[in-house]
Protein backbone atom coordinates (compact mmCIF):
# COMPACT_ATOMS: atom_id res chain seq x y z
CA UNK A 1 0.00 0.00 0.00
CA UNK A 2 1.03 3.48 -0.41
CA UNK A 3 1.00 6.26 2.41
CA UNK A 4 -0.71 8.99 2.06
CA UNK A 5 -0.58 12.09 3.27
CA UNK A 6 -3.64 11.79 5.16
CA UNK A 7 -2.08 8.60 6.58
CA UNK A 8 1.30 10.28 7.94
CA UNK A 9 -1.05 13.47 9.58
CA UNK A 10 -2.91 10.24 11.19
CA UNK A 11 0.18 8.87 12.67
CA UNK A 12 1.62 12.09 13.65
CA UNK A 13 -1.42 13.09 15.31
CA UNK A 14 -1.99 9.90 17.78
CA UNK A 15 -1.49 9.98 21.19
CA UNK A 16 1.77 7.35 22.47
CA UNK A 17 -0.74 7.33 25.31
CA UNK A 18 -4.25 5.83 23.83
CA UNK A 19 -1.64 2.80 22.05
CA UNK A 20 0.90 2.12 24.57
CA UNK A 21 -2.05 -0.26 26.41
CA UNK A 22 -2.82 -1.83 22.90
CA UNK A 23 1.44 -2.41 22.82
CA UNK A 24 1.56 -4.09 26.59
CA UNK A 25 -2.08 -5.92 26.39
CA UNK A 26 -0.65 -7.60 22.39
CA UNK A 27 3.10 -8.58 23.88
CA UNK A 28 1.38 -9.73 27.63
CA UNK A 29 -1.46 -11.86 25.63
CA UNK A 30 1.44 -13.47 23.81
CA UNK A 31 3.38 -14.36 27.00
CA UNK A 32 5.91 -11.78 26.60
CA UNK A 33 6.38 -9.31 29.65
CA UNK A 34 6.38 -5.38 29.74
CA UNK A 35 10.02 -5.44 30.75
CA UNK A 36 11.24 -6.84 27.68
CA UNK A 37 8.54 -4.20 25.73
CA UNK A 38 10.50 -1.47 27.40
CA UNK A 39 13.33 -2.93 26.11
CA UNK A 40 12.29 -2.65 22.85
CA UNK A 41 10.89 0.91 23.15
CA UNK A 42 14.46 2.14 24.94
CA UNK A 43 16.26 0.22 21.97
CA UNK A 44 14.63 2.01 19.38
CA UNK A 45 14.17 5.30 20.79
CA UNK A 46 16.31 5.80 23.76
CA UNK A 47 13.45 6.47 26.46
CA UNK A 48 14.03 4.32 29.96
CA UNK A 49 10.87 2.97 31.53
CA UNK A 50 10.72 6.13 33.41
CA UNK A 51 11.08 8.59 30.52
CA UNK A 52 8.11 6.11 29.04
CA UNK A 53 6.35 6.83 32.16
CA UNK A 54 6.72 10.58 31.40
CA UNK A 55 5.72 10.83 27.83
CA UNK A 56 2.31 9.13 28.80
CA UNK A 57 1.42 11.13 31.38
CA UNK A 58 2.04 14.17 28.85
CA UNK A 59 -0.12 12.59 26.29
CA UNK A 60 2.71 13.05 23.78
CA UNK A 61 1.85 12.35 19.76
CA UNK A 62 3.46 10.34 18.20
CA UNK A 63 5.13 13.16 15.97
CA UNK A 64 6.83 14.79 19.19
CA UNK A 65 7.36 11.23 20.49
CA UNK A 66 9.68 10.49 17.90
CA UNK A 67 11.36 14.15 17.46
CA UNK A 68 12.19 13.65 21.18
CA UNK A 69 13.51 10.39 20.54
CA UNK A 70 17.26 9.08 19.38
CA UNK A 71 16.47 7.09 17.12
CA UNK A 72 18.90 3.66 17.16
CA UNK A 73 21.71 3.81 14.38
CA UNK A 74 20.88 0.01 13.45
CA UNK A 75 16.95 1.08 13.49
CA UNK A 76 16.92 1.07 9.00
CA UNK A 77 18.02 -2.86 9.71
CA UNK A 78 13.99 -3.28 10.64
CA UNK A 79 12.74 -4.27 7.07
CA UNK A 80 9.06 -5.99 6.18
CA UNK A 81 5.66 -5.22 6.20
CA UNK A 82 3.63 -4.22 8.94
CA UNK A 83 0.02 -2.80 8.57
CA UNK A 84 -0.18 -3.52 5.22
CA UNK A 85 2.90 -0.95 4.43
CA UNK A 86 6.85 -1.95 3.46
CA UNK A 87 8.44 0.15 6.06
CA UNK A 88 11.74 0.53 3.92
CA UNK A 89 9.21 2.25 1.19
CA UNK A 90 7.74 4.68 3.67
CA UNK A 91 9.47 8.57 2.99
CA UNK A 92 7.72 10.09 6.00
CA UNK A 93 9.97 9.76 8.99
CA UNK A 94 7.43 9.67 11.67
CA UNK A 95 5.57 7.02 9.87
CA UNK A 96 8.82 5.60 9.25
CA UNK A 97 9.28 4.86 12.81
CA UNK A 98 6.35 4.60 14.41
CA UNK A 99 6.30 0.97 11.72
CA UNK A 100 9.35 0.75 13.02
CA UNK A 101 8.13 -0.17 16.57
CA UNK A 102 4.88 -1.88 15.45
CA UNK A 103 7.28 -4.29 13.48
CA UNK A 104 9.52 -4.69 16.85
CA UNK A 105 6.43 -5.09 18.87
CA UNK A 106 5.06 -7.39 16.30
CA UNK A 107 8.02 -9.54 16.04
CA UNK A 108 7.97 -9.81 20.03
CA UNK A 109 4.72 -11.46 20.22
CA UNK A 110 5.30 -13.65 17.99
CA UNK A 111 8.25 -15.23 20.12
CA UNK A 112 11.07 -14.06 18.08
CA UNK A 113 14.32 -14.14 20.14
CA UNK A 114 15.70 -10.64 21.89
CA UNK A 115 18.98 -10.47 19.58
CA UNK A 116 16.86 -11.05 16.64
CA UNK A 117 14.52 -8.34 17.28
CA UNK A 118 17.47 -5.65 18.84
CA UNK A 119 19.14 -6.79 15.62
CA UNK A 120 22.05 -7.70 17.32
CA UNK A 121 24.95 -9.99 15.02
Amino acid sequence: MKVTDEHNERVAKMKFSSIYPHYVKKVEKKGRTIEELHEVIEWLTGFNKAAVKKLIKEEVTFKTFFESATLHPNASLIKGVICGYRIEEIDNETTRNCRYLDKMIDELARGRKMEKILRKA
